[in-house]
């Protein structure tokens, strides 16, 4: 039995398995470890996926999409040509795209897997990432919280004993995690994050500030030039922290300069490196313990190879990170420790796993306040309890003659249920009776993959009641998700032994339409002579060319965007 760990990532995919008591990175089908979350339909209509689909962003955006794991959990479809898809069928691409790489690999079907989320997502984005897998022909063994892998990874490398905390900020999410390993058990005490803080925000208040600084309205912005500024964005943040950065970019037609230094991007990510800070605070006092008491800070996610994220974190902690382990891959070297320990390797049989859950789960229940009912949410499993957990509180009935009490599940902090993520409902049949003269016990238990099933017992009868909080309200029906799997059945798929003629081909038409004169002629040339080389057929022929142009447009390409 294998099983494959995957980090399904907000701009980057990637995985892993265990293999002879150590983790093996799986290369994708062009030879990159990363896999770009991003999703293309090409001329003929193929579905492209990852590297190919991501150099599209710019010279095809109407038929091109990314950050979309920012969606998981709502009702939300998004256009790609002609199709209209959800995220989750979305995610079921990229994670079908990696596990056909895995099995090309591997020699071997792979039909199990963990995938790792934010430790911060709610029921409905874990149950939209589990439908993801399953569309993907993934039995999903384990949803893995991203921090607790990376910390999994993290405490097998090093041995090292203590409390740790984990920042976890990758392309669209911020996870931060407090646990303790001792002695071979792997403790979490809290968890903490942002769904909507990551790398794309500090290049999205970059994009924002150019800009207002060059006085443009961002309306006027086409798609295309949109697209090229944020890719100029991202590779200038890449490059802060070096000699300033002269950049120019196109808005209406009009060409634009900018300068871009340090001190500008400090001050511009200011209130996100607040943002980040804030969570690190919470999960800290959640766990009831002091800044001096934690034995390292560990960095993760790539969005931390930021200097100004590192001093931020830094400066918390009053002293420097860690980052011994690539932050691109420690999320999928832990989760394949987690597949490791569900296919009971031996070199794991010493680990030990505990997990918290990161949001507080309860009930609507009523208040008489001031002469009237009022509405509150009332918590059962309050947030970072060890689970797996299981609690019971006991609710009555409010009014005379009351035959029934609807049960209506939240997830949330807030006492206000219109803040609060509504997961489901249960009703449950009552005798009538006098008001509080009935009562029912609701049972919650959560257990380590997110599944909350909930017990309801009508106290005077012995009724039971019972409902597995599986499918979320924004969650596919079987019938709906029948028909999901039937519609990505039946789209077709560029040809994988083609995959890096079509990484080559999108590369040089994004530079060809950025480029002018010469440059724009010699790789039109380029191209040109590429093209006629796959028109041979001949695998020989097409390798050299292959060869050449690669490193012939390497020398024309100056953005670390790809």
């Amino acid at each position: 039995m294998t099983v494959l760990a995957i980090d399904l990532g907000t701009t980057n995919s990637a995985c892993a398995v265990w293999r002879g008591s150590e983790v093996k990175v799986i290369p994708n089908r062009i030879g990159e470890l990363l896999t770009p979350s991003v999703i293309g339909v090409d001329q003929d209509g193929d579905i492209l996926v990852g590297q190919a689909a991501k150099q599209r962003l710019i010279t095809h955006p109407e038929q091109t999409v990314s950050v979309f794991k920012r969606l998981m959990g709502t009702s939300h479809r998004i256009e790609i040509g002609s199709l209209k898809l959800s995220a989750p069928e979305l995610s079921s691409l990229v994670l079908k795209s990696l596990k056909e790489d895995a099995e090309q690999f591997l020699g071997e079907p792979v039909t199990e897997a963990v995938i790792s989320v934010p430790a911060y997502f709610n029921d409905n984005q874990r149950h939209a990432t589990k439908r993801a897998g399953e569309m993907a022909g993934l039995e999903v063994r384990r949803i893995i919280n991203e921090p607790t892998a990376a910390a999994m990874a993290y405490g097998l490398h090093e041995q090292k004993e203590g409390l740790f905390v984990i920042v976890d900020l990758g392309g669209g999410t911020l996870d931060v995690t407090l646990l303790e390993f001792f002695e071979g058990v792997m403790q979490v005490h809290a968890s903490a994050g942002d769904n909507y803080l990551g790398g794309e925000d500090f290049v999205n208040e970059m994009v924002e500030a150019a800009l207002k600084s060059t006085g443009c309205d961002r309306t006027l912005l086409t798609r295309n030039e949109r697209h090229k500024l944020h890719m100029k964005m991202e590779t200038a943040k890449r490059r802060i922290g070096g000699e300033p950065q002269q950049l120019t970019f196109t808005v209406a037609g009009e060409e634009q300069a900018l300068t871009v230094d340090g001190e500008w991007f400090n001050q511009l990510v200011l209130p996100l490196l607040l943002r980040v800070q804030k969570p690190i605070e919470n999960a800290i006092r959640d766990a009831g313990i002091s800044v001096q008491e934690v034995d390292e800070v560990i960095l993760v996610g790539g969005s931390t190879r930021l200097a100004a994220v590192r001093s931020a974190v830094g400066k918390l902690f009053r002293r420097l990170p860690a980052t011994t382990i690539d932050p691109d891959f420690a999320i999928v070297r832990g989760a394949a420790v987690q597949a490791g320990l569900i296919e009971k390797d031996a070199a794991l049989d010493d680990l030990v796993l505990t997990d918290v859950c990161p949001f507080t789960l309860g009930i609507q229940a009523v208040e008489f306040v001031e002469s009237r009912y009022v509405e509150v949410f009332c918590p059962i499993i309050e947030r970072n309890t060890t689970v797996p957990v299981s609690r019971v509180e006991r609710f009555g009935t409010v009014q005379d003659s009351q035959t029934e009490i609807t049960v209506k599940i939240f997830q949330g902090e807030s006492r206000n249920l219109s803040k609060n993520v509504l997961l489901g409902s249960l009703d449950v049949k009552v005798p009538a009776n006098k008001a509080h003269e009935e009562s029912i016990d609701v049972r919650f238990s959560y257990d380590m993959n997110g599944i909350l099933d909930v017990d309801v017992v009508v106290n005077s009868t012995g009724k039971r009641y019972n409902r597995v909080i599986k499918n979320s309200p924004m969650d596919l029906s079987e019938e709906e998700f029948r028909k999901s799997l039937d519609r990505l059945s039946r789209l077709k798929f560029h040809p994988r032994d083609q995959e890096v003629n079509r990484v080559l081909l999108a590369r040089a038409e994004r530079l060809y339409e950025s480029l002018l004169g010469d440059d724009r002629k010699n790789v039109g040339d380029i191209i040109a002579a590429f093209e006629g080389a796959l028109s041979t057929q001949d695998e020989i022929i097409i390798a050299k060319a292959r060869k050449v142009m690669a490193r012939r447009i390497e020398e024309f390409d100056l953005e670390e965007w790809h």
